[in-house]
């Protein structure tokens, strides 16, 4: 395989080097084919695969490769997991988590061959509300980072897309969504994440897990807890809870009241885990809620 001139080409020829020395791959010429085609990619940033690929036989071999039945996802990204995993060493730092969901949109008719992301509204025909459907896959990440910003790598990723979809408010007719198992929810590619990533590290107690508003999920705080890492939820608004009133109910199948307490000046915000802690901030105090 013919390198790459100049300073720039060598260093990130040594960084695909880097990133592929993990990867297990059935065959070991999909390994070269994989990092021949990272060499293309990178030179064409943002560019489609026949544009990097430059000539026919170079696109074919690339589509040839994605459709192969025998290259898998978890392949290709073994070897940038295995190279996030010797970055983040065995020090005492703290180690930032940051999880988030992105969109990536396709053109194309044929939707259903894709995927969808979501629907759209368009202008009314004939007085009757019209919906476009977004092609595209979702794919939600977990980048590991520095408390200075800098990152580290990938540490869990996941990709799907969607046969139908329906908004919150029209869902909420159909089914009661927390009749639903976890399980059986998208938002369950949080607690995956948190899971895979944790166990990356090796190391739970240095990981600070950060997700935006859709990360507010009662499992996920359980899993932090099961896990004895760290999370901290954005949020853009505060959250008052009523008056302050709050219910502890068992962890059982059916409903069981135990106790109720009051905080006095409401309870706003979404809860952060730490250990085997649970803190909650109201307008005035910050409480912490732990097993003795």
């Amino acid at each position: 395989m013919n390198k790459r001139q100049g300073l720039a080409g060598l260093q990130s020829d040594r960084w695909i080097d880097s990133e592929l020395a993990g990867c297990e791959f059935q065959d070991e010429r999909h390994g070269k084919r994989l990092q021949k085609l990272l060499e293309q990619l990178s030179e064409q940033i943002g560019g489609t695969i026949p544009w990097a690929c430059q000539d026919w036989a170079n696109t074919k071999a690339a589509y040839r490769f994605f459709a192969n039945q025998r290259v898998s996802e978890s392949a290709i990204l073994s070897g940038h997991f295995h190279a996030t995993e010797k970055r983040l060493g065995s020090g005492t730092w703290p180690i930032l988590m940051l999880h988030d969901t992105t969109e990536l949109s396709f053109h194309r008719k044929d939707v259903a061959a894709v995927g969808m992301t979501t629907r759209v509204p368009q202008r009314k025909l004939d007085g009757k509300p019209q919906h476009y459907d977004v092609c595209g896959i979702l794919m939600h990440s977990s980048l590991a980072v520095t408390l200075d910003g800098l990152p580290l790598g990938l540490t869990a990723i996941k990709f799907w897309s969607r046969d139908k979809f329906y908004g919150c408010n029209q869902l909420k007719k159909r089914i009661n969504p927390t009749r639903i198992p976890i399980e059986e929810k998208e938002s369950y590619r949080w607690l995956d994440n948190v899971r895979q990533s944790t166990a990356l590290l090796e190391q739970p107690q240095r990981c600070v897990h950060i997700g935006d508003r859709e990360s507010d999920i009662y499992e996920l705080f359980c899993l932090a807890q099961e896990l004895n890492t760290h999370f901290l939820v954005r949020t853009c608004v505060d959250r008052l809870a009523g008056e302050g009133k709050t219910t502890v109910v068992a962890a059982a199948p059916e409903f069981k009241k135990l106790a109720e307490n009051q905080l006095g000046d409401g309870f706003m915000a979404s809860p952060a885990v730490s250990e085997h802690a649970l803190f909650l901030r109201s307008r005035t105090h910050l409480y912490r809620i732990e097993t003795q």
